[in-house]
């Protein structure tokens, strides 16, 4: 009696189904792990990745990273001579106080507020510390050299971290810049400014020069 041709083609799909399943492995997902980079080790297998044992290849001496080349110790690290400089390693524009501003707003204004005061919203929803976040308006920071500011957003200071993998050194002057322009900003005598400025104090922010007041945005 001959088998139904459904029972012949069941037969066949899971003889089929068998081969490709005890084909499978899972090398592709499953693959040999390392911890360190650099460690000496071998794969189950024995094998070595490398003639010398080692999983990964050492960066080659002496290499330094396109535009990372640091022969000025004061713009890379705010010293020279082993102390904090208090001037600016390079041209101070127009340009790079507003990249300032941009970078503070996103980095520094969490803490220290959009006015450098300290009061930053986490600040202002509790975030206690042993000693409060820093104001750059106190006479301590506004005595303090340029150099400090730079120093603390590349290696942290207190409860904050080094922001070094975050801010290229240039933006980090750019940042200490912009600090000052804060620092100024509140305790700039009226007598050093000109009548313009002068003038400008008096007028209403508000108010355009066509004497209309500016709708919010």
């Amino acid at each position: 009696m001959r088998a139904p041709i459904g029972q012949i083609r069941l037969i066949f799909g899971l003889a089929g189904a068998a081969l490709f399943v005890a084909g499978c492995h899972t090398d592709m997902w499953v693959q040999p792990t390392y911890h360190e980079p650099f460690a000496m080790e071998t794969s189950p297998s024995g094998a070595h990745v490398f003639p010398d044992s080692s999983v990964a290849r050492p960066l080659v001496p002496h290499t330094i990273a396109r535009d990372h080349l640091r022969e000025d110790d004061a713009f890379f690290t705010g010293y020279k001579n082993g102390k904090l400089i208090n001037y600016f390693p390079l041209p101070v524009t127009k340009e790079l106080i507003l990249r300032g501003q941009d970078r503070f707003s996103i980095y520094c204004t969490p803490c220290h507020g959009q006015l450098g005061n300290g009061q930053g919203m986490i600040a202002q929803r509790g975030f206690e510390l042993r000693r409060p976040v820093g104001d750059y308006q106190t006479p301590r920071l506004r005595k303090m050299p340029v150099g400090h500011f730079f120093d603390v957003i590349t290696n942290g200071y207190g409860a904050m971290y080094s922001y070094a993998s975050r801010v290229e050194p240039q933006d980090r002057w750019a940042i200490a810049a912009y600090i000052r322009v804060l620092q100024l900003s509140q305790h700039t005598p009226v007598s050093d400014l000109t009548p313009d400025q002068v003038k400008d104090l008096d007028s209403d922010p508000a108010t355009t020069s066509s004497g209309q007041t500016e709708q919010p945005r």
